[in-house]
């Protein structure tokens, strides 16, 4: 699927939870607070662009702020 030429592979909550290790809920809570953007389908799902995930990931993976310690 192509959204206005761009081939941006999109990402379900879940698979974006699997990758930081959280809920998907919590996945959701951090789009509505904006510091994850997200897009909606016709059904009214999130999905989310890989390339800001894996920039965020990579983020949070250099500040170990949010860390199980």
């Amino acid at each position: 699927m192509s959204i206005h030429g761009e081939s941006e592979v999109l990402l379900t909550p879940a698979e974006v939870a699997s990758l930081f290790r959280v809920d998907p809920k919590t996945v959701t809570r951090w789009a509505k607070a904006g510091k994850l953007s997200s897009i909606r389908t016709l059904g009214g799902h999130r999905r989310y662009k890989e390339s800001e995930v894996r920039a965020l990931l990579g983020a949070a993976a250099e500040s170990p702020e949010e860390s199980d310690a």
